[in-house]
């Protein structure tokens, strides 16, 4: 993947390097435009000047239509900046915001773990928005404001270098004064920047568990809650935009004494007939129409920096280190039997060992199921074979293919997964289904869904196949979720299965229409079960049992219940209705 600079102007740059010849374009028009709306002045001058001297008309009417002519132009320059600099800002944008999502999607099952997920979404909203929005300002407020100053200022020193000399006195003041400031402010920015975000990453959380909050009548905690968030947030605003005023303060007040004595320069010259009525008229012109623009100088070093603060602050989390990244000449996994085996594996989460010398060989097509009570290492193994995390020593291998040494995404193709909890999206069931097999036809679709029991259901429902789940399939049952689950791994047609508890949050009757489904799905693969229920271990050739992330017992149910005194043996001993309690 292509390196993302994690520095704003470094990471600007980078987004508007494709679209260098519409930036080109955009940042000369603003050019001529500037340097055309600065002559108007000038023009102003010379016509003043032709009619105060007794000049004939057409004089006059010389200076009037070049005036005219100049206003025209600069009116078809700015509007050209506009259509150009919308294509690089637009183009820029949308190719940030993939760059940046497509680096997200390669962190780990840890980073997205331990972080809101609103709040990741809201950091790439603020890198590439913040960068679309710095780019914006850079070519119709700093630039052009630069160019507004630079012009202004060689007329100004055309007219008299005294004066001149007070302008550039003025500028170098206010660009000292505003960047100390604008320092000064920038961790008060930051801050405010990440209580925004964590903010929107709480309100997220919120609304997605909103059912929790009202079967446990906790909607005034989840107020009192979020309203903390929304007070800290509060402050740092307060304290950021503070900063703010200050700085415009204090550009007023020099403003208003440098611009003073500029006045006061300009009306001795003009006594003592050292500068003509035009020229007077064209510097009170120039004066007058950068006040307004230099009084504001400091909002918008302001605005740079909120802008600024807002990218380096999405980056910063965006950016980090991916943990598990592809070897470099990793090859596409080719599974030919689909035999698993885990040698002498050893892994350690948070310091503490998960595994330590592991070892397991599952034969190709060979079913093997998982128990084992919470904290024995099932669901850590099932992650492992994913490379949700990466082991810290030893193997695991599929067809004699090292994990380590093939691409995730060839890896994660070879295996099908049903979790205990269905994933499903926000879309259509057509979609959610086809997400298995994006190049599936709709009669494979519905080919998977009626071998998952699911196809009844879903011509019940108003839309059919184009019936949206809502977010995280709110709209459908347990079981149906469970079920369009089912279908989608029967159609992604993977040659190993990982079951993860599949069944252990439905009731008995959507439960016998998954067990039916899943006998359909495990033919000819190689299978991995997690399982607190009995039911799903009943077509399993062998049975594991592990506790503290070792194996302590392996066998057939009967072999395995056969033995008194051992861990399963009291699982089954303790179950009721077909689930292993722990």
């Amino acid at each position: 993947m292509q390196d993302i600079p994690s520095k704003p102007f470094k990471f600007l740059i980078f987004s508007s390097k494709p679209y260098k010849g519409w930036a080109f374009s955009a940042l000369l028009a603003v050019t001529i435009a500037e340097a055309l709306a600065t002559l108007l002045p000038y023009f102003f001058g010379k016509i003043v000047d032709a009619a105060n001297s007794g000049e004939s008309f057409d004089e006059v009417q010389f200076w009037l239509l070049i005036t005219t002519a100049t206003l025209a132009l600069t009116y078809v320059a700015w509007r050209s900046s506009d259509f150009l600099g919308m294509q690089w800002v637009t183009r820029a944008n949308a190719y940030s915001y993939k760059k940046l999502f497509s680096y997200l999607s390669g962190h780990s099952h840890s980073y997205f773990g331990n972080r809101f997920a609103g709040a990741l979404s809201n950091k790439v909203s603020n890198a590439s928005d913040g960068a679309s929005g710095l780019t914006e300002s850079i070519l119709w407020q700093y630039y052009s404001t630069i160019l507004s100053i630079l012009f202004s200022g060689i007329l100004i020193f055309i007219a008299n270098v005294y004066l001149g000399y007070i302008f550039v006195m003025l500028i170098t003041a206010l660009i000292i004064l505003n960047y100390i400031l604008v320092l000064m402010r920038k961790k008060h920015v930051i801050k405010y920047v990440k209580e925004n975000s964590t903010l929107r990453g709480q309100a997220v959380d919120i609304a997605t568990n909103m059912d929790a909050v009202r079967v446990f009548a906790q909607g005034n905690f989840e107020k009192y809650f979020l309203g903390k968030q929304i007070d800290k947030r509060r402050i740092a605003n307060i304290r950021q935009w503070r900063f703010s005023e200050y700085i415009l303060v204090l550009n007023n007040i020099i403003i208003v004494a440098a611009v003073g004595g500029m006045f006061f320069l300009l009306l001795n010259l003009f006594e003592k007939n050292e500068v003509t009525l035009g020229v007077f008229v064209m510097v009170l012109t120039l004066v007058f129409n950068l006040s307004g623009t230099l009084s504001y100088i400091g909002s918008m070093m302001n605005g740079f920096i909120r802008r600024y603060g807002e990218i380096e602050e999405g980056l910063s989390e965006i950016l980090l280190p991916h943990d598990i990244v592809d070897m470099k000449g990793a090859k596409k996994l080719s599974v030919t039997n689909g035999s698993l085996s885990f040698e002498n594996m050893a892994f350690a989460y948070n310091k503490e060992n998960v595994f330590t010398d592991f070892n397991l060989y599952i034969a190709p097509g060979e079913k093997v199921g998982i128990v084992g009570p919470s904290g024995a290492g099932k669901t850590t193994l099932i992650n492992l074979l994913l490379r949700q995390h990466d082991i810290t020593g030893g193997a695991i291998k599929i067809d004699g293919q090292d994990i380590l040494r093939v691409t995730q995404d060839s890896l994660r193709e070879a295996i099908a997964v049903v979790p205990q909890e269905s994933l499903l999206f926000h879309r259509s069931i057509r979609e959610n289904i086809a997400y298995g097999n994006q190049k599936a036809t709709q009669k494979q679709i519905e080919e998977a869904a009626k071998m998952a029991e699911a196809h009844d259901f879903i011509m019940d429902t108003p839309e059919k196949y184009d019936t949206e789940v809502g977010e995280r399939g709110v709209k459908l049952s347990g079981g149906q979720k469970q079920r369009i689950a089912v279908a989608r791994a029967m159609l992604k047609s993977s040659p190993i299965l990982v079951l993860d508890e599949a069944t252990s949050a439905l009731d008995s009757e959507s439960e016998s229409l998954i067990q039916k489904a899943l006998h359909d799905l495990m033919k000819r693969k190689t299978v991995l079960a997690i399982a607190h229920r009995l039911s799903t271990l009943r077509e399993m050739d062998k049975i594991i049992v592990m506790e503290n992330g070792v194996i302590v017992q392996s066998g057939t149910h009967q072999e395995l219940v056969a033995e008194e005194g051992s861990l399963y043996a009291r699982l089954w001993a303790h179950q009721a209705e077909g689930f292993i309690a722990e």
